[in-house]
């Protein structure tokens, strides 16, 4: 038969076997059940253990299902003793956050990158979420490209300064930014050569030209190079998020830079006006820009020659017009030199025949 317990032993076993928790103890527990107001979880005590919603997760929307499985075994902390409802009270946030400055420490200890979701644009910042840590990211150690941010958008950060005492954590995008950029630039400036043609994006434009990104490295695109016709402004003839081929003409390795031509991918309208034009040929043009020193006319698709002051003076008394910008007009080739890509035009003989006479 089996051994018989009368109640004050069984009340004796059961102490024995029963572990004396108390508060700040780090415990693991069985989520047994759901209630509107938290969890139930089963950690080995006489007493009933109760995580309450506020106590589950840093963020307030959170549903307890979702952070909390049923059946799941998870550690938790107590944050008050057995009451004398015959119940303790614990925290799952309070270990989680314990653990994730923890992962913090050893991530600014390795100058590793971590993911942040960013809960707020405030001015001045971002703050962030990192595993339930709020984190702040100043507009300064924003890069450029992620200077506009929604909420929950996810960006890479590095760690600047901790201090888990005063839940102090400040963080930068930038630096992320700069070392991926530094390991980017050695990668692209070991594989680039002058003459090479590459595929690129236009992602700035400026007066004096535009900067296409090539394989992560952002480039120049001078002004003269966009194109063999005369361009008053980049924005003629591009756009931002433009894909386009472009040729390298420079690489300055000291000072990490590369030089791009566009215009060097198409034809060069120069070897097909050597083909054609000599000097004394009379041909008409597109006047496409008027200077105080004469006019530019288009002989040829992005060929422009010099019409002087002098001359352009001469034409409109002849003809008692004021010459503008997209006016068709006759010329004369007076010099031509190929090699220089410089054309100087001059009246047709029959205009400084006709022209009258200087007193």
């Amino acid at each position: 038969m089996g051994e018989k317990y009368s109640n004050g032993d069984f009340e004796a076993l059961l102490e024995k076997y029963d572990y004396k928790f108390k508060r700040g103890d780090i415990v693991k527990g069985v989520v047994c059940a759901y209630e509107s107001d938290g969890a139930i979880v089963d950690i080995g005590s006489k007493c009933t253990a109760f995580v309450p919603k506020y106590e589950v997760s840093s963020d307030r929307k959170a549903r307890v299902e979702d952070v909390l499985e049923k059946n799941t075994e998870y550690e938790f902390l107590i944050v008050q003793d057995c009451d004398e409802n015959g119940k303790f009270t614990l925290s799952y946030k309070k270990v989680h956050l314990a653990h994730t400055w923890a992962e913090l420490e050893k991530v600014k200890e390795a100058d590793e990158t971590i993911a942040a979701v960013v809960s707020q644009v405030v001015r001045g910042g971002l703050v962030v979420d990192i595993s339930g840590v709020q984190g702040f990211i100043p507009q300064g150690q924003l890069c450029a490209r992620e200077t506009i941010c929604n909420q929950g958008d996810k960006i890479e950060v590095k760690i600047l300064t901790l201090d888990k005492s005063q839940n102090n954590l400040i963080l930068s995008n930038r630096k992320v930014y700069e070392t991926n950029m530094a390991e980017t630039r050695k990668s692209v400036f070991a594989q680039v050569e002058v003459g090479q043609i590459v595929k690129g994006e236009v992602v700035r434009i400026t007066d004096f030209g535009a900067f296409v990104n090539v394989g992560g490295v952002d480039c120049l695109l001078p002004l003269s190079q966009i194109s063999w016709k005369w361009v008053e402004h980049p924005t003629d003839l591009l756009k931002i998020g433009q894909e386009i081929n472009v040729e390298i003409i420079d690489i300055d390795y000291d000072k990490q830079r590369i030089s791009l031509s566009l215009k060097n991918t198409e034809p060069d309208p120069w070897l097909q006006a050597e083909a054609e034009l000599k000097e004394g040929d009379i041909k008409e043009g597109t006047i496409t820009r008027i200077k105080a020193f004469g006019a530019f006319v288009e002989v040829l698709p992005g060929v422009e020659a010099l019409f002087p002051q002098s001359e352009l003076g001469d034409y409109q008394n002849k003809n008692n017009c004021i010459i503008k910008a997209g006016d068709k007009i006759n010329t004369r080739i007076i010099k031509f030199n190929p090699k220089d890509k410089r054309i100087s035009l001059g009246l047709p003989t029959e205009e400084i025949e006709a022209a009258p006479a200087q007193p």
